[in-house]
């Protein structure tokens, strides 16, 4: 560690004449021998505080230093340079040069401050009374301590109407697993499928806030498919634990159903970063640094990239080099503080859990004839036992359709895994009794009047009116002709 130090010129002379009358301050001369101790001091050389030259001054100066360190309780103080009455303005920049140079950088924020310069003095020429104009320096120091610099082109995103700057400031969680940062990272390094094609590789990533440890990575096929998120994401549990939160950008694997309500039923915290501010999740975009200038560099002279190559090369780039080097900003290797800090993190769930974990929750309506659904466009047979259901709450996960689980709608527990119909195999002529017959099935019995139409005829008869009715003589004594009949 060196032993460098960046002193302001007023401190520097200031030790400068502490050192000169030090030795009048520890040593006292004799009474009449004052004068003749500052005389020899103004004949010796001293190192100029600025330029580093050879330097003296005179007696006077030094007999007036004197006095003020030996009447003070500061002396280092009171020896520093005073401050000019002028400093921090700007005499050269008048009222209409201010102005002017404010109007140019309002009109051209990314002109450089030479560029200004020269436009000023454009404008002088051109009629424009801005009196005498300052040089190039005094406007470089007024533009920059009054905020006038030169900005850098807006972002696209920037240019969005309700978009606000917002301050940015470092952070680090105090414990491990108490965060978690994931992303994808797109790398153009093309890999050789096994059908013969050349396609470009995407590296989903997973790591811990605290220790800088990373918990996962592989290589995929595909863009922020959140098959391959819940995939990776999966095997970091299984192989570090579940942390308390995960902060993802907005991707659409991020964002999906599957992924929001896995996290939820998982006790996982997601927390999103704002749209277009990768800077929040900076601790991995300087990862993919080392990616690219470390492992993807070693792979340069492979002529022949596989998918399975890059990952095992992935792996043991990772656990064996990236996770056991020290970290620069930490200062510990990223195994040491992920087992020397305080972990709050929890054990993983089965991998059948986890699988039932990452599906999102909807309803279908069951046909009551053949005890079937439909979910995006497959054709799923429900168990006989649950044929009384007429709404079904199941979970699916849409990039895999080769199950789906029937859950409890009130406690959401786990009833049957539920597949597609097997056509093939119904048609078989067997068919099974049912254990209990449905209420639309059972045979009604003679039970004479309902009690609902007694009710009624009672009420009716107790008014003591008469039947509000004409009997049909004929119809009510005679036996029905065959005339009447056909």
């Amino acid at each position: 560690m060196g032993n460098e130090r960046s002193n302001p010129a007023r401190a520097r002379w200031a030790r400068l004449r502490f050192g000169i009358v030090a030795p009048l301050l520890s040593a006292p001369p004799e009474k009449g021998e004052l004068g003749a101790a500052i005389a020899a001091l103004a004949a010796k050389t001293w190192k100029h505080p600025t330029t580093g030259e050879p330097w003296r001054t005179s007696a006077k100066s030094i007999e007036r230093w004197f006095y003020v360190a030996r009447d003070s309780e500061d002396p280092i103080r009171l020896l520093e340079r005073k401050v000019p009455k002028h400093a921090g303005t700007h005499p050269g920049v008048t009222p209409p040069v201010e102005a002017a140079i404010r109007k140019l950088r309002g009109e051209h924020p990314r002109w450089s401050y030479q560029l200004v310069h020269d436009n000023l003095r454009a404008l002088a020429r051109q009629g424009l009374e801005l009196g005498p104009l300052p040089g190039y320096a005094t406007v470089c120091r007024f533009m920059k301590e009054k905020g006038l610099g030169k900005q850098r082109k807006p972002r696209s995103y920037e240019q969005e109407p309700g978009y606000s700057r917002r301050e940015r400031r470092l952070y680090e969680v105090a414990h491990v697993q108490g965060l978690w940062h994931c992303d994808f990272h797109k790398h153009p390094r093309k890999v050789l499928t096994a059908a013969g094609e050349w396609r470009v590789a995407v590296l989903f990533a997973i790591m811990d806030d605290h220790s800088r440890l990373c918990c996962h990575a592989q290589w995929y096929l595909d863009w922020e498919n959140t098959e391959y998120f819940v995939h990776g994401l999966s095997q970091a549990f299984q192989k570090r634990g579940r942390p308390r939160s995960l902060m993802s950008d907005n991707g659409p694997g991020m964002v999906a159903a599957e992924t929001q309500e896995g996290l939820e039923r998982l006790s996982v915290e997601h927390p999103k970063t704002l749209p277009k501010t990768p800077e929040m999740n900076g601790k991995q975009e300087v990862f993919w640094g080392q990616i690219d200038g470390r492992l993807m560099a070693m792979l340069e002279g492979e002529p022949v990239l596989t998918l399975e190559l890059l990952n095992r090369a992935t792996q043991a780039w990772v656990e064996q080099e990236y996770n056991r080097e020290v970290h620069s900003e930490t200062k510990q290797a990223p195994l040491t503080r992920w087992l020397a800090g305080p972990n709050v993190g929890r054990s993983c769930p089965s991998s059948d859990e986890l699988r039932r974990a990452f599906r999102m929750e909807v309803t279908r309506a069951q046909r009551t004839s053949d005890g079937t659904f439909t979910f995006e466009g497959v054709r799923y047979e429900v168990p006989s036992v649950y044929r009384t259901l007429v709404r079904l709450t199941v979970r699916v996960a849409r990039w895999d359709l080769s199950s789906i689980d029937l859950v409890d709608p009130r406690h959401g527990t786990h009833l049957a895994t539920l597949f597609p119909v097997d056509k093939a195999k119904n048609a078989e002529r067997h068919r099974r009794a049912l254990s209990e017959p449905l209420p639309s099935m059972i045979e009604p019995g003679p039970v004479g009047i309902a009690p609902l139409l007694q009710q009624l005829m009672a009420d009716y008869a107790a008014t003591g009116l008469p039947p509000a009715y004409i009997t049909h003589e004929r119809s009510s004594t005679l036996e029905p002709t065959d005339k009447d009949v056909s």
